[in-house]
């Protein structure tokens, strides 16, 4: 929510209360009813549905700034996925009721709050054409792009440094492939010097290589 003013901000904080959560932990499932919206103040959470044979489809990945369980407070429908942590995070919880009284009352923050989903309806097409049109080293690379981009470090060289909330089975979910494609797309990346992976942990070390490898 950094587009809010400090005023914005402190109305919002008012409106609800903070809770500490650890890792692994859900938030909310998909179907659950409409409870509060979260905004993240640290930490990084999954938005994932359900697909067919019960595998997790991995969404989205939120961090901090980010607001969770919007649309069930807006239109007071369930919830549209599962919310888990990837790592301990620090949120801020405001009941439905005062989230919609907020946005009548900072007509501001609902013209916030809508580019903000319309982003998100724009990042969901993008997703789409993705699967339809890259193979999975190019929908990896494109993901790693974006971790890069939202939560990377500048490294040495112009290289950046992404401490990785998410194992090689969330990742395949991710970009809609298996561990094993996935896994391959990483050795192939990393046999061509673009980047370098750890436990938890990868370092682009050539951002326009993978930019072009993306399809940038």
């Amino acid at each position: 929510m950094t587009a809010l003013t400090e005023e914005e901000v402190a109305d919002l904080h008012a409106a609800g209360r903070r809770r500490a959560y650890g890792a692994a932990v859900t938030l909310f499932h998909e179907g659950d009813d409409a409870g509060p919206v979260v905004v993240l103040l640290s930490g990084r959470v999954k938005v994932a549905t359900i697909g067919g044979a019960g595998r997790e489809a991995i969404m989205a990945v939120r961090g901090p700034g980010d607001l969770v369980g919007e649309l069930s407070a807006i239109d007071g429908g369930p919830r549209s996925g599962t919310v888990t942590t990837l790592e301990p995070v620090d949120a801020l919880l405001v009941p439905g009721s005062a989230f919609a009284a907020l946005l009548e009352r900072r007509p501001r923050i609902a013209l916030v709050i809508l580019r903000m989903i319309a982003g998100r309806l724009r990042y969901a097409d993008s997703q789409q054409t993705q699967f339809a049109t890259h193979d999975v080293v190019g929908r990896v690379a494109q993901r790693l792009i974006e971790l890069g981009e939202r939560f990377g470090e500048p490294g040495a060289n112009g290289s950046i440094e992404i401490a990785l909330p998410l194992s090689q089975e969330e990742l395949a979910s991710w970009t809609g492939a298996s561990r094993e494609a996935v896994s391959k797309a990483l050795q192939l990346l990393r046999s061509v010097h673009i980047v370098a992976t750890g436990r938890k942990h990868i370092t682009v070390l050539d951002p326009d290589a993978l930019r072009r490898r993306a399809g940038e």
